[in-house]
């Protein structure tokens, strides 16, 4: 089996086993079993009736937004172990609205590059601001703090949580309001992002993906790359999804170790290790 169809199986089996109560979507009941109290390593909305486990970015602003401005070191403790290990492979193998953006490039569509390569940086301030901040200092009259990237921002959350919920129960359709459109506008922007250009959300806007990237350098799966075989063709940089050169930077914050580089590298120089 070659590189490319084990991740896509990967990924295909990650995905049903983080969304494993799909009986749930036509009932529009949320699975609050045991599973529940983990967090999947990708981003999963807690609320997709499917979804088994907790999503960690809902997690991290659930605690940092109680009263008690708690720090929840088994979330903290669970992405630092996972980011040190696999870095953002995640991204590439383990998250499901990853899978989604790939299935959604494959739609027959001019392909664009990021045009403004700073981009990338948005998803930093979308990890400070509306992640660890917001919750932080915007409080209701409960004292409770607002989960304000599930709130406002996240796609992943109005695709796997809100429309099946909207879909199944109808005293929820008729509470839905301005929110719930700016969400939906949100979404078909990524969507459309995500046609015309690869992981497109993964590049501009995932505080998850910020999160893995900045420990992508120090993670135990990682690229190497032979100095004595490359010959700088670019072949690497051409094929790489996230707009990169793993050639030049394989421990770059951007690399989703979807392996890519590896196959079609003319002179094998790059390859995918454990340990350094």
């Amino acid at each position: 089996m070659s590189h490319s169809m084990m991740r896509h199986l990967i990924q295909f089996i990650a995905f049903i086993m983080t969304n494993a109560q799909i009986l749930n979507l036509g009932t529009g009941k949320i699975y609050k079993g045991p599973w529940k109290q983990f967090c999947s390593p990708g981003l999963n909305c807690y609320s997709c009736p499917a979804a088994v486990t907790a999503c960690p970015i809902g997690a991290m602003q659930a605690v940092a937004g109680s009263s008690g401005f708690g720090l929840s070191y088994y979330v903290v403790g669970s992405l630092m172990l996972i980011g040190v290990i696999l870095g953002r492979a995640v991204c590439g193998f383990l998250c499901p609205f990853g899978l989604f953006q790939e299935l959604l490039h494959k739609i027959p569509s001019p392909k664009r590059v990021l045009l403004w390569k700073k981009l990338i940086y948005v998803k930093y301030v979308i990890l400070l601001l509306f992640v660890v901040l917001l919750p932080v200092v915007s409080m209701n009259y409960a004292g409770i703090g607002e989960p304000a990237f599930c709130e406002y921002i996240c796609p992943a959350g109005t695709l796997e949580g809100g429309i099946p919920l909207l879909l199944a129960r109808h005293e929820l359709r008729a509470a839905a309001g301005g929110l719930f459109l700016w969400k939906m506008g949100i979404l078909l922007a990524v969507i459309g992002g995500c046609i015309l250009t690869e992981r497109f959300f993964c590049k501009v806007l995932c505080p998850l993906g910020a999160i893995y990237g900045l420990l992508n350098r120090f993670s135990v799966y990682h690229l190497s790359v032979d100095r004595n075989k490359c010959t700088s063709c670019g072949t690497c940089m051409r094929n790489c999804p996230m707009e990169i050169n793993p050639a030049v930077h394989p421990d770059s914050a951007e690399c989703i170790r979807c392996g890519k580089c590896t196959g079609k590298c003319p002179e094998k120089a790059i390859g995918m290790i454990w340990g350094k």
